[in-house]
C-alpha cells in the first residue's frame, strides 16, 4: 500500500496489528519540540522515547517498544539512560512501568545538566591551558599570513561575530539583512554591541525590510549610526578595523524534510585576505553612499 502525504502506519495496540491513520494535526509542533531536545544532547531514539511517554502517560517498556517500533533491548538501555539524566521514572511493580517528568521540569534538568557541563570545561580550562604551556614549545616564525576559515551553523557564526567584536579597536562595519539581524538580536552578539558602543565607531547597515526595520528601531542607540538601505539578496557581513571580514550566507536545503520544512543552513567565511575585505570595504560604502542619496532626494521631494 503506497501512503500518502498525510497517512502514517502506527501499531495499533487494540488489534495487536498495524493500522493506517491520518497524521497528528500537531506533528510539526512534535518535530519542532524534537529538534530543539536533541541540542540538550538527547539521542533521537531518547526523544522518541521520551516524547512517546510524555504524551501518552504511565507504560511498559514492551509497550513503548511495539508502538515507536524499537527492540525491546535498546528500549530497556534508553530508559535507564533518561532515568539517569531525571527526565523519566519508574514505579515498583512488576512488570515496571515508566512514567516521563513533565515538560516543563525536563527541560529545567536537562538545561541545569549542560550548565554543569560548561562550569566544569571552565575548570579543565585554566589545568590545561597550563599544561600545554609547561610542554617545550618549538619556535614558529610570528609572521602575518592571509587565511580563512569555513564556519557551519548559526551558533558558530554568532561565536565568530562576538570574536570579531572583541578584538575591534576602532571600527566595526555590518550589513546585517532583516532575517540575518533577528538572528544577531536573539543572541548576546547585539548586548555586547551596545557595551562597546563608547570604545569603538559602530555602523550597521539593513534592508528595507518589515523584519529589518522592528529590529533596527528596538537597536536604535545614539551611540550607533544605525539606518536601513534599498537593496535585496546581498549576504551578511561584518568588517573589523579594515582588517578581517566575516561573510554569512543562509539558505534553504534543496531537500524537504518528512513535514515539509525547509532547513536552513547557515556557511560562513571568516579571512583576512586584504584584496577580500578591501572589496567588502567598498561595497559598503557604496551601500551608505545609497541610503544617503535616498535620504537627499526624500528631502529634496518634500
Amino acid at each position: 500500500m503506497e501512503l500518502t502525504d498525510d497517512i502514517i502506519k502506527v501499531y495499533d495496540e487494540k488489534s495487536e496489528a498495524w493500522k493506517f491513520v491520518k497524521k497528528d494535526k500537531g506533528l510539526k509542533q512534535l518535530t519542532l519540540v524534537e529538534d530543539t531536545l536533541s541540542r540538550f544532547g538527547l539521542l533521537k531514539n531518547e526523544i522518541r522515547v521520551y516524547l512517546y511517554l510524555a504524551r501518552s502517560g504511565e507504560k511498559k517498556a514492551a509497550e513503548i517498544a511495539e508502538a515507536i517500533s524499537l527492540h525491546r533491548t535498546e528500549t530497556y538501555r534508553i530508559l535507564r539512560d533518561l532515568e539517569k539524566k531525571g527526565i523519566v521514572f519508574s514505579a515498583f511493580e512488576k512488570p515496571l512501568k515508566f512514567t516521563a517528568v513533565r515538560m516543563e521540569k525536563a527541560m529545567e534538568l536537562l538545561i541545569e545538566a549542560q550548565k554543569m557541563k560548561i562550569k566544569l570545561l571552565e575548570k579543565e580550562k585554566v589545568g590545561l591551558v597550563e599544561l600545554w604551556l609547561s610542554i617545550p614549545q618549538p619556535k614558529v616564525e610570528d609572521s602575518r599570513k592571509e587565511i580563512f576559515q569555513i564556519l557551519e551553523g548559526e551558533q558558530q557564526m554568532i561565536i565568530k561575530a562576538n570574536d570579531l567584536l572583541k578584538k575591534t579597536k576602532t571600527e566595526l562595519k555590518i550589513f546585517a539583512p532583516g532575517e540575518y539581524l533577528a538572528q544577531l538580536y536573539h543572541s548576546d552578539f547585539t548586548d555586547n554591541l551596545e557595551r562597546s558602543s563608547k570604545k569603538i565607531d559602530i555602523k550597521l547597515l539593513t534592508d528595507d525590510s518589515l523584519k529589518g526595520k522592528f529590529f533596527l528601531e528596538k537597536m536604535k542607540s545614539s551611540n550607533h549610526d544605525y539606518r536601513m538601505v534599498n537593496i535585496k539578496n546581498l549576504p551578511c557581513f561584518i568588517i573589523s578595523d579594515k582588517k578581517e571580514l566575516l561573510i554569512v550566507i543562509q539558505k534553504s536545503d534543496e531537500q524537504q524534510d518528512s513535514n515539509d520544512r525547509k532547513k536552513a543552513k547557515v556557511v560562513a567565511l571568516w579571512t583576512n585576505y586584504d584584496a577580500f575585505v578591501e572589496t567588502m570595504e567598498v561595497l559598503f560604502s557604496k551601500l551608505d553612499e545609497t541610503e544617503k542619496r535616498a535620504q537627499e532626494i526624500h528631502v529634496s521631494a518634500t
